[in-house]
């Protein structure tokens, strides 16, 4: 967790903002006279706020956090409205559970609103709210959005100065080939489950087997990574349990240690969440104890009703993503595996035209999607590198996989700096290199008639032949070339086949 890189300490930075802006949002709630239960309220609409809005500037990041409160109020009303009628507050949560997910097709906004929608009916459930409570509710969360954007876009602005990479756009389809519908009725049939035995389990607490259903789709994409994402988060669970019964018992609600501890733990769900998701869930687990004894009704046997009701929300999930409208793991990194290569060769192709002088031609952004893109390999090829994974060949290609495409993020990213260098130029080798590494991309990834393309040859300029620039750009495109023949083997030997070298 905390060796995991963390360039420009960003993580750290985007931590410590979420607890000054999650405090401020809370200490305005108290000063405004608000209950014990609207202060909770206005903590998590601003740790939400600061945790899923993810769009790739600022201005649109206000935007979505200007439009929260258009999902969360009318959720906050149904959710309290329909307290005392068990069935149709089910349907109701489901109905949101269904649209939340299917949001998702619109970009990191949809994603965001699905979120807080969703967890608007689920804090009214933590928190038992009644009609007769909604006005304050709607000023806590008011507020907090308030703090919370004020010290976002205000007075801590880290996205002005580093803008978040924009995330790779989701993998195409359509109709039910679409990835946020298929999962929408994933996720709607597995909270369906968790629910129904959850009430079984606890007529009071059965709606953390539903938010654990929920959260398990949320950045997953297929089968495998569902179940791991699955694994973690009930071993999350269990030793936040655990640190709950040595930390939140004792404490035992007391107002100011309280405080600080939960403070210490949105410090560690934010530090934690992009490195380890079974850290963050330690953090989550541990927080929702915390709160539980501040709102007086914390023991030993509620801990473990918590991890009862995670377990049986990760076996709704496992349940949902195994037989509604499955998506293979095999499916889903064959998708992306070849993403990625396509935008090596973009990457190349945009070098050459480069050195060959054209300086409308940047590498650059390619060589940044690109990182994305292995980001989004290496978290589909998860499930098959997990120690506990007992498929040993699938595993070897995995690794092999990942190995070969981190060296081709190396050649591209060093390919990219060496254009950047106004005196490198081209030479009758680099066309040739450029050739050999596009026909080794289309070996892999056909071309289709519309995005075929075709490497740029340019006469050799007045640089001398044997310029250092082009002396690295050629050292970078044959290491394109090695990588993109050793991936030959792996991506076309059959999933369950055993791996044979070349």
């Amino acid at each position: 967790m905390f060796s995991a890189p963390d360039p420009g300490r960003l993580r750290l930075r985007v931590s410590a903002r979420a607890v000054l802006g999650v405090g401020l949002a809370v200490a305005a709630a108290e000063m405004a006279g608000l209950s014990l239960i609207a202060s909770v309220t206005g903590g998590l609409a601003a740790l939400l706020a600061l945790f899923t809005v993810a769009d790739p500037t600022v201005r649109r990041q206000a935007g979505t956090t200007a439009l929260l409160p258009a999902v969360g109020f009318p959720v906050l009303a149904l959710a309290t409205a329909l307290h005392g009628q068990p069935l149709l507050r089910a349907a109701a949560w489901l109905a949101v559970i269904f649209c939340g997910v299917y949001a998702r097709r619109w970009g990191p906004r949809g994603h965001a609103l699905g979120i807080f929608a969703f967890m608007m009916f689920f804090v009214t459930q933590f928190l038992q709210a009644l009609p007769a409570q909604l006005p304050e509710l709607y000023a806590s969360v008011a507020l907090a959005l308030a703090a919370s954007s004020a010290v976002r876009f205000g007075l801590w602005c880290i996205e002005r100065r580093t803008p978040p990479p924009a995330q790779p756009a989701p993998l195409p389809g359509r109709g039910l080939a679409r990835l946020t519908t298929r999962q929408a009725f994933q996720a709607t049939a597995a909270c369906g489950v968790a629910l129904a035995v959850g009430q079984l389990i606890s007529p009071e607490r059965w709606y953390w087997a539903v938010g654990t259903a929920w959260w398990i789709f949320v950045n997953t994409a297929s089968r495998g990574e569902t179940l791991v994402r699955g694994f973690r988060r009930v071993l999350g669970t269990v030793t936040g349990i655990a640190a709950g019964l040595l930390i939140a018992i004792p404490v035992a609600g007391a107002p100011a240690p309280t405080a600080v501890l939960v403070a210490v733990c949105v410090f560690g769900i934010f530090y934690t969440a992009a490195p380890s998701y079974s850290w963050m869930m330690f953090f989550v687990t541990v927080m929702a104890g915390l709160l539980y004894g501040l709102l007086g009704v914390l023991h030993p046997g509620l801990l473990l009703l918590r991890f009862q009701e995670t377990a049986v929300g990760a076996l709704g999930a496992a349940l949902g993503v195994a037989l509604i409208l499955p998506v293979t793991t095999h499916a889903a990194t064959d998708a992306w595996i070849r993403r990625a290569v396509s935008c090596v060769h973009g990457c190349t192709t945009a070098a050459a035209r480069r050195l060959a002088g054209d300086e409308s031609a940047d590498p650059a952004p390619l060589a940044a999607e690109l990182e994305l893109l292995l980001g989004r390999v290496r978290l589909s090829l998860a499930p098959l590198v997990h120690p506990l994974s007992p498929l040993r060949a699938r595993k070897a290609r995995a690794r092999q996989v990942i190995a070969l495409l981190d060296d081709c993020a190396r050649e591209v990213r060093g390919l990219a700096g060496v254009t950047a260098d106004p005196q490198a130029s081209h030479d009758a080798r680099l066309a040739a290199a450029c050739a050999r590494v596009e026909a080794a991309v289309h070996a892999l990834v056909p071309p289709s008639p519309v995005t075929a393309t075709t490497v740029v040859e340019v006469v050799p300029v007045s640089v001398p032949r044997h310029h250092p620039g082009a002396e690295a750009a050629l050292s970078h495109l044959h290491g394109l070339e090695r990588a993109l023949a050793g991936l030959d083997a792996p991506l076309r030997t059959p999933p369950r086949a055993p791996l044979v070298p070349a």
